[in-house]
């Protein structure tokens, strides 16, 4: 999965503007369930799981992951057994989860969805253009 990109009069690459990690986080309708149930203080994976209807087990590891690499998520370990996994916001997350509480709150304003990106609807759902 290549990233479109530009590049500045020096020649360096640029990821076009809208298109960063971020961008991709909140197009994705699991990433933005995971935060906002992390946000609700479910932090352990099997919680996620059964939080979450409809994810796998993979996805929500996948999403997990990526999440972590971004920085929006931390993940604490215990070494039992069994092992002991919790997931938490970092400022970061927590800032990107007050950033779509704002757009929802935009969208309700101007009539553009259901208002909640709370919903279980996922962003990318919630973003559509308004039925006439």
């Amino acid at each position: 999965m290549g990233e479109d990109r530009t590049r500045n009069e020096r020649g360096a690459a640029l990821v076009d503007r809208g298109r960063g990690p971020l961008a991709e986080v909140v197009g994705c309708k699991w990433s933005v369930e995971i935060l906002f149930a992390v946000r609700r203080g479910i932090r352990r994976p099997g919680a996620l799981e059964r939080a979450i209807a409809g994810i796998s087990t993979k996805v929500l590891n996948e999403r997990l992951a990526k999440l972590c690499r971004l920085g929006l998520l931390t993940r604490s370990a215990w070494p039992e057994v069994p092992p002991r996994v919790e997931y938490g916001l970092t400022p970061a997350g927590a800032r990107l989860c007050a950033i779509l509480d704002a757009l929802s709150a935009l969208e309700t304003e101007l009539g553009l969805g259901p208002g909640s990106y709370e919903t279980g609807t996922g962003a990318g759902d919630s973003l559509r253009e308004p039925s006439p």
